[in-house]
């Protein structure tokens, strides 16, 4: 984020400031899905997601999506006041879709106009395009491609781009061509807005290209730039479920390797899904089949293991997840050690080396130094001071039909196993808690407390037999 606010302030001593304008108007039926194209999830979030992200690390003064199929679908699923929006009704083309967007885009700005189905642009390529894109000039992003079959050609003489060629449109000479268009282009508000107004539709498709802008800027002698991406994939389209797919594991490795880079190890880079930001330590490792959603951070030795979910949480250092557990909405101190089959949920809280063992849930409760919850148990709505022991089988009763209830168990309690807790209840310090009691009184200090029925044996007793039929 740094780097981004860095860039824009140098940006914005030296050219115009930046209006983004986000082409998202599309139908995408080769989805075959009633949820619109730009709002179809990539790494846990819609398309457009990423690319208002990627907007906004570039220092963006001004931000208008253009929107059409969906309706106000999609600007609600975005929730975004800050954005601008606005409505391409009828789908005449991208010049028209851009034209949308210009009654409230500065003329003093400098345009840059990014598509929503097109969510893995780096940082660096559209800096590296803003940066070479003279004040007054046109720039064009392209890509060679391996087949370039669909795709508006490049037409250059020497270094200058004179032309783009829509396939429909392309003679036999042109479609030899590989450089392609990706559509993404930089140029200055008040001359885009005259290109646009001068826009025609004597083509194949009936539609306003805005790839035609470039023709009329060459006709006024204005230079054109033509810069490449690094790759296919970074300026790829999603069009439909496969390419979908496609973008998944190109996103993922991109945020695996980055965290490689910074020293965290991984069982298998292929097998890990990062949908969100995953902050991490030194010497962390990650195990196969983890999903990582939303803010988590792993502090420095943290480790986890495999067919883990971890969302909305801040791990310590040397905390260990084992296999199979789901922690969402939690925090833990140092050292601690969750599962295998643990579940934390919103609002748990571990301090240092506490234990929460296998078949355990936490909801909503904090566990203070050293506690340990090891097996099979519900702890919800609770407050477990330093040093307890919590048996196998034991449930905090907090929910009476109507409201939650809150229990508090001191320090160095021993909870015997089977234990019910009936809350609101109050276990003193250092406290024991006989196995298979139910407690609904408060359990005073350094006490055994337990509740049982008289245990009895029925002389003569014979099990039932079944019957013959």
């Amino acid at each position: 984020m740094l780097l981004a606010v860095l860039f824009a302030a140098g940006k914005q001593e030296d050219s115009l400031p930046l209006s983004v304008i986000i082409l998202a108007a599309g139908q995408g039926t080769r989805m075959r899905s009633s949820l619109p194209k730009v709002l179809q999830p990539l790494a846990g979030e819609p398309l457009l997601s990423h690319v208002l992200a990627t907007a906004r690390e570039l220092g963006a003064a001004d931000v208008c999506v253009v929107y059409g199929h969906g309706g106000e679908a999609v600007p609600a699923a975005v929730g975004d006041t800050s954005l601008r929006w606005a409505l391409q009704a009828k789908q005449l083309g991208t010049g028209h879709a851009v034209q949308q967007a210009m009654p409230d885009t500065p003329d003093d700005n400098q345009v840059l106009i990014l598509f929503g189905d097109v969510p893995l642009l780096t940082l660096g390529t559209l800096r590296r395009l803003l940066e070479e894109t003279v004040e007054d000039e046109l720039a064009v992003l392209t890509v060679d491609m391996d087949d370039p079959s669909g795709y508006g050609r490049i037409v250059r003489e020497g270094q200058g781009v004179t032309g783009i060629v829509e396939h429909k449109d392309a003679n036999p000479e042109q479609l030899a061509i590989t450089e392609i268009n990706t559509g993404v282009m930089v140029c200055p508000a008040r001359r885009l807005r005259g290109w646009l107004d001068n826009l025609g539709n004597d083509n194949a498709q009936g539609e306003y290209y805005l790839t035609d802008i470039v023709a009329m800027a060459v006709g006024e002698g204005i230079t054109v730039h033509g810069i490449k991406a690094g790759s296919e994939a970074e300026v790829m389209g999603i069009n439909d479920k496969k390419q979908l797919a496609e973008a998944e594991r190109a996103l993922q490795a991109r945020r695996v390797d980055e965290l490689m880079n910074a020293g965290v190890g991984f069982a298998d880079p292929a097998r890990v899904d990062i949908r969100g930001k995953l902050e991490c330590g030194s010497d962390v490792f990650i195990d196969v089949n983890a999903v990582f959603e939303g803010d988590v951070f792993l502090g420095d030795g943290a480790r986890i293991e495999s067919n883990n979910v971890v969302r909305d949480s801040r791990l310590g250092s040397g905390t260990v997840v084992h296999p199979n557990c789901h922690i969402e909405g939690a925090t833990t101190g140092e050292s601690c050690e969750i599962g295998p089959f643990a579940r934390l949920r919103p609002g748990a809280e571990l301090a240092n080396n506490v234990k929460v063992g296998n078949f355990v849930e936490v909801k909503k409760s904090t566990i203070a130094d050293g506690s340990k919850v090891n097996h099979l148990t519900y702890i919800g709505d609770a407050e477990i001071g330093t040093g307890v022991n919590v048996g196998a089988g034991t449930i905090t009763c907090n929910y009476d039909g109507a409201n939650k209830h809150k229990t508090t168990i001191g320090d160095n309690v021993f909870i015997g196993s089977g234990v019910e807790l009936v809350a609101p209840v109050d276990i003193g310090a250092g406290a024991t808690i006989g196995a298979g009691s139910t407690i609904t009184k408060p359990a005073p200090d350094g006490e055994l407390t337990l509740e049982r029925a008289k245990q009895v044996t029925v002389k003569g007793w014979r099990k039932p037999t079944k019957k013959e039929k």
